[in-house]
């Protein structure tokens, strides 16, 4: 059964919200506690069990590893009743696990769904990325000068190049990309973990980020991909193989070309997708959970839904 229908999305979206808040619920007692593998453990078991009574043949094609890896959700795991549409599903129950146990801001659990065969299976590796929103799309070109993606973009937005922002991680590899961005007479807004918030970022004016450039996890790459496409953003990406191991990984997950450049329909190839995220910790985009007197818990999350009439909405709920 395919993803074709805007109402089957819809609804499979507010399934997946649920399996997003549980997940964020069940981490959020670790909060500030240093130990990254109980809350990520903690995450994954309660988005497994979730995604398990949920009307759907899904498959992970991004989760904690492989199956002689990771217990729970590993790469190629069949989850979901088994009757419903087909579908690809990418996680991770935990966006920015140091983050989370050191108790800092933007920490979040994040979810990427597309029809069967729509996601690409990145292995987990570092990739080149670059974002931008809406109204830059088909203007970036990561194998331009970054430079040369400002005065696009700064032209895109009617912006002066002064006031475009950047958003970058905070790495030593990444500090020739924040020079140029100074010599080009932008601004940087710096990160320490989890680019899928910088990248959904460029695609809501709100948060004032007009560019994401850097160098980052596969995994996230895809996710962040999988958002930007249904929030009608513009995604590029280039793996980065620093071993002949890797390079050899990837050609035994049928990348024929291991270091092309993927365009927005090489990450994520049909507009019959959806994202979701909660927050876990307060961060840019979302708050963290909270636990009010009484023992009530409320979460804040995120769901953007691809395809005509695409959209995003922010959601508070009481559990």
């Amino acid at each position: 059964m395919s993803l074709d229908k805007k109402e089957d999305i819809q609804t499979l979206a507010l399934d997946f919200l649920s399996v997003a808040q549980q997940a964020a619920i069940a981490s959020y007692p670790w909060v500030g506690k240093g130990k990254k593998n109980e809350a990520d453990g903690a995450g994954t078991e309660a988005m497994r069990t979730r995604m398990n009574t949920i009307g759907m043949e899904g498959t992970i094609v991004i989760g904690e590893g492989e199956l002689d890896e990771a217990p729970m959700l590993y790469i190629g795991e069949r989850v979901g009743t088994g009757a419903g549409p087909s579908v690809d599903i990418a996680v991770d129950p935990v966006e920015g696990t140091t983050l989370m146990s050191k108790g800092q801001d933007n920490s979040l659990t994040v979810i990427a769904v597309a029809e069967r065969g729509h996601l690409l299976n990145a292995p987990d590796m570092y990739m080149k990325k670059m974002a931008a929103g809406p109204k830059a799309k088909g203007r970036i070109d990561i194998e331009a000068p970054l430079t040369d993606n400002i005065l696009a973009v700064a032209d895109a937005l009617g912006k002066d190049v002064s006031e475009v922002t950047v958003m970058i991680q905070d790495r030593d590899r990444h500090q020739p990309l924040i020079q140029e961005v100074f010599k080009a007479g932008a601004k940087v807004k710096l990160f320490s973990d989890g680019d899928v918030t910088g990248a959904i970022a460029t695609a809501i004016e709100e948060l004032d980020v007009d560019l994401l450039v850097g160098t980052g996890g596969a995994p996230e790459g895809v996710i962040s991909a999988a958002a930007l496409r249904s929030l009608g953003g513009d995604f590029q990406a280039q793996l980065v193989c620093q071993s002949n191991e890797e390079f050899k990984r990837c050609v035994a997950m049928g990348m024929s070309d291991p270091g092309k450049i993927l365009r927005m329909d090489d990450l994520v190839k049909s507009d019959q997708c959806f994202f979701v995220a909660t927050g876990i910790t307060d961060g840019i985009l979302l708050n963290g959970v909270r636990k009010k007197s009484g023992g009530a818990l409320f979460t804040h999350s995120f769901i953007t839904v691809g395809g005509k009439g695409s959209y995003f909405q922010f959601i508070e709920t009481r559990h």
